[in-house]
């Protein structure tokens, strides 16, 4: 719980040193978001080993197909890296640019989840009586 203080502290620190640093040099003031930012992917990564280990329990204890759980894994981290790119190009105020960034990842995660939709209605007609 208390991880979420200090990641909360971390923003409202970047975003206000940010907001002081821009009017003088907005050239540093992009880069002290993106280091903030860095900061706080940093500070999450034994989250993420922790949900990594949850997935790799749930595989092993119901046989799901590890390709599917690496192609979710892979969808969920496209994902979060469009999200924080097109975060990027906001904050440096090119929006039009996060935008597309946002319409690209969406058309590149629709087209990797396609075998999963295969997957599940394949599952689905099995289950239908003939």
């Amino acid at each position: 719980m208390e991880l979420i203080f200090k990641i909360v502290a971390i923003g409202m620190i970047t975003c206000i040193a940010t907001l002081i640093i821009k009017p003088i040099r907005s050239d540093f003031a992009l880069m002290i978001a993106l280091a903030g930012g860095v900061i706080i992917l940093v500070m999450l990564l034994n989250y993420l080993t922790s949900v990594f280990d949850t997935f790799n329990l749930i595989i092993n204890s119901t046989g799901i197909s590890s390709s599917l759980y690496s192609l979710v894994l892979k969808i969920v981290g496209i994902g979060y890296l469009i999200e924080f790119s097109a975060s990027m190009c906001n904050d440096s105020g090119n929006s039009s640019l996060g935008d597309k960034i946002l319409f690209g990842g969406k058309i590149v995660i629709m087209v990797m989840a396609l075998p999963i939709i295969t997957n599940i209605l394949q599952i689905i007609a099995e289950l239908l009586p003939a």
